[in-house]
């Protein structure tokens, strides 16, 4: 299957380069008001008053929502479904500040300026109280405790090798090119329409549904495009609660868009990390055992955890493991998913400590990890359904030149330049959800696939097409696509590299459905239980088993008095999920260049190989670890979110103060696919890819710069100090 497909762009690429895409913050309804989110100055404490007499002054200036005037919301009223709503969905409903910049009030005007010039008047008052930002000096009072517990810790204490470290990663912000923006509209007394920036369409219905205590169909969200998101967009943020109910408030339509500033501190980060790895093996090159600790902070007022050493007991054979995790909750605002939540900051610690044991074992490291990667699912003892990683790291290391490596540091050197090799890898679960599609058939034909999924730049538009070309056999320019609904077939968030393989499912479901639906008008019940029996073509269908069986799209419509067609059908991921494991990988091999003089990291090569299952469409998928490998260059090189202790308060909320590679940072990144189908997982074949792109790759990166001058580098990002001092 899917022999054919070529490198066919994006279906929605010309509307996204002409500006005929429309983004959640570009539509215009008829009175629509504007608003601007007002942010705490405190890091913890609560509002005693606001002052708004002067911001009211300004022309234009609608009304100023906060805790003292808010809309009344029935499930605040019962203490049991109060329970249920998200402490970030309350900020108009106490006083209570937890962190600097949280949302205090939304200032509603005639025009964006007037409300932006008006947030700057308000005067607000607040009982300041001690808080905690510092995550360094926390991790004293941090308990850890035990995730699981396989074999004994103490059987490989004194083994032949041993490498033990700490390592610890800075936050990192998502800051997508596209801010996030709502725009609320109440079309009746309990209806409410919005188009919102979010990568699950049916989680923002459900959210609301929570919060105002209605019916989930009360509520229509529309993300059609979605400019980025990396795992921001998982989440519904206040934004779009203070739309809602601004939008009740004045009984108007109104917008709300974040600054970049409030990008920072108002839709979620990869948390701060800290982490402890101990690795144990023999003179055979065996991997006998590991002790996996690890911490990363949380806010004060939310529950975010994410288990940072799940990546332990997935990609080697480890017989022994010990895991223990702790979090520190500070005063900061709320972490959330971002790509390869977890495993990318785990993945850094245990590829830094098995490259540091390679030297200890003067061992090739690519051989090391081929001895030892798991032959089957370690944690329920599944056999893989497909795992290639051993094809992806003898083809990375070939294409790299890995035979050109210096066994032991600073041996390649030009002036003051010292060039190194580095290796990591990535392992990602290959998940696949319940997921819906539907096709709509016109006489003529053409077809339209739905479903509520986003596209936030996966290419999920485009790979629907594929799929649906593959299954019909209809032509590529007979089809199109329609996403990002509520009003479609519900389908799960655009997240965790599941995106195209649910989808996979309800496509092809639907396009059984429909062959069915068809032949049924054409031939009768009794011959057209086969799908694959019935053959589509540009102008008609035909059986395979009836000879001269050809019939027009157009006769069969007219036939049976047809204005459309339409199927709808929900997949799931079966029962293969019960028998088999299944998961992505990744091998990641850089060249580096290291100035010993300035500091300066300059990455000469890029060389990463996936195993992604059968690839859809090949441009957007190399897409999808192209970007992943630049934020793996980010966490590595660039990317520190600093918090200032003595204010409580972020430091660098734009570009020029927090830095993100550029194309100057970053060499033409070579992707390769090993394009070897899993059909236990779907019916295209496909395992995601976008997580397993970033998964190894800020490691490669600290593993060749050691390989160049001799550093091991165990915090990141690795700046330029670091690398003279």
């Amino acid at each position: 299957m899917f022999d054919s497909f070529k490198n066919n762009g994006r279906i929605e690429g010309i509307a996204k380069v002409t500006g005929k895409a429309k983004y959640s913050a570009e539509y215009y309804l008829p009175n629509m008001a504007y608003g601007v989110i007002v942010g705490s100055t405190i890091p913890s404490g609560s509002i005693t008053n606001i002052n708004s007499d002067n911001a009211k002054q300004v022309p234009g200036v609608i009304d100023i929502l906060s805790y003292w005037n808010k809309p009344k919301v029935a499930n605040f009223d019962d203490p049991e479904k109060l329970k249920d709503i998200p402490a970030f969905h309350k900020y108009f409903h106490t006083t209570k500040v937890n962190f600097n910049d949280q949302p205090v009030a939304l200032v509603l005007a005639e025009t964006l300026e007037d409300a932006t010039y008006a947030a700057t008047l308000l005067k607000i008052d607040y009982q300041i109280e001690d808080f905690d930002v510092n995550f360094k000096d926390s991790l004293k009072d941090i308990t850890l405790k035990p995730k699981d517990e396989r074999g004994s810790y103490d059987a490989w204490q004194n083994t032949d090798y041993i490498s033990e470290n700490e390592y610890s990663i800075a936050m990192e912000v998502h800051n997508p090119m596209e801010m996030h923006a709502t725009i609320a509209h109440w079309t009746g007394e309990k209806t409410l329409t919005l188009h919102d920036k979010s990568q699950s369409v049916n989680g923002v219905q459900r959210n609301l549904s929570n919060f105002f205590g209605l019916p989930e169909d009360n509520f229509k969200v529309n993300s059609e495009f979605v400019g980025g998101g990396f795992g921001s967009g998982l989440r519904t943020w206040f934004n779009t609660i203070a739309a809602s109910l601004g939008a009740k408030h004045i009984d108007r339509p109104v917008k709300v868009v974040l600054t970049r500033p409030q990008m920072f501190t108002m839709v979620g980060y990869r948390p701060i990390s800290w982490q402890k790895v101990k690795i144990g093996a023999n003179n055979n090159g065996e991997l006998l055992g590991i002790l996996h600790e690890a911490v990363h902070n949380k806010s004060e007022n939310d529950i975010y955890e994410r288990d940072i050493t799940g990546i332990t007991k997935k990609v080697y054979a480890f017989e022994n493991v010990k895991r223990l995790v702790g979090y520190s909750p500070l005063n900061l605002p709320i972490p959330t998913w971002m790509r390869g939540p977890g495993d990318s900051s785990g993945t850094f610690a245990v590829e830094s400590a098995i490259d540091e044991l390679c030297y200890k074992m003067n061992t090739d490291p690519v051989n090391i990890r081929l001895k030892n990667i798991a032959p089957f699912e370690m944690a329920t003892g599944k056999p893989w359904s497909t795992h290639y990683l051993s094809e992806c790291l003898e083809r990375g290391a070939k294409e790299i030149g890995w035979k050109n490596r210096p066994k032991q540091p600073k041996q390649l050197k030009n002036g003051d330049w010292y060039t190194g090799y580095g290796l990591a890898v990535g392992l990602w679960n290959a998940s696949r959800k319940n997921a819906g599609a539907s096709i709509e058939m016109k006489p003529n034909g053409d077809i339209i696939v739905r479903t509520a999924m986003t596209d936030i730049g996966t290419g999920t538009g485009e790979a629907m097409v594929n799929m649906a070309h593959e299954f019909l056999s209809i032509p590529r320019q007979k089809i199109s696509i329609e996403l990002g609904s509520s009003l479609f077939p519900e389908s799960p968030s655009q997240g965790g590299s599941w995106g195209l393989s649910s989808l996979s499912g309800a496509v092809d479901a639907a396009c059984r459905a429909l062959k069915l639906k068809i032949a049924y008008h054409v031939f009768g019940k009794d011959e057209t239980k086969n799908a694959n029996d019935i053959v589509f073509s540009e102008k008609g269908i035909k059986l395979n088993s009836r000879e001269s069986s050809f019939i027009e799209y157009k006769s069969i419509f007219e036939n049976n008095d047809l204005e459309k067609i339409y199927v709808e059908e929900y997949s799931g991921p079966g029962e293969k999920s019960k028998e088999y494991a299944f998961c992505s990988s990744a091998a990641h091999f850089y060249k580096v260049n290291v100035n010993i003089v300035t500091g300066q990291v300059k990455i000469d090569r890029m060389v990463v190989v996936v195993d992604g299952g059968k690839i859809i469409n090949p441009q957007a998928a190399a897409n999808q670890i192209i970007g992943a490998g630049v934020g793996g260059v980010g966490m590595a090189l660039r990317e520190k979110q600093e918090v200032d202790l003595a204010s409580g308060r972020l430091i660098g909320n734009d570009f020029a103060g927090y830095h993100v590679p550029v194309n100057a940072d970053v060499p033409i990144i070579e992707v390769s696919f090993i394009n070897k189908p899993d059909y236990n997982r779907n019916p295209a074949g496909a395992k995601g890819l976008g997580e397993v792109g970033l998964l190894g790759s800020a490691p490669a990166i600290t593993n060749a710069i050691y390989n160049a001058i001799g550093k091991r580098f165990t915090n990141l990002p690795i700046t330029p100090d670091m690398i003279i001092s």
